[in-house]
């Protein structure tokens, strides 16, 4: 395995532990807000792919400016 390799799995894995945990926390606020639970489910899942969709923005963007 090359380095790039490396740390290509090692930024996907920091961005999904990064998004499970902004879920998590939605979720969580969600209920001490007095949500249901599928709404509060709801809530972590839409904070879970929003925080996807910016990792991926992001990543886009990073990937068109440095030429790769």
């Amino acid at each position: 395995m090359s380095v790039r390799t490396a740390v290509v799995l090692l930024a996907v894995a920091l961005v999904l532990v990064t998004a499970v945990l902004v879920g998590a926390a939605a979720g969580y606020l969600a209920r001490r807000d007095r949500a249901t639970y599928p709404a509060a489910l709801s809530r972590a899942g839409v904070a879970f792919a929003a925080t996807l969709s910016l990792a991926a923005a992001l990543a886009g963007a990073l990937a068109s400016l440095t030429g790769g």
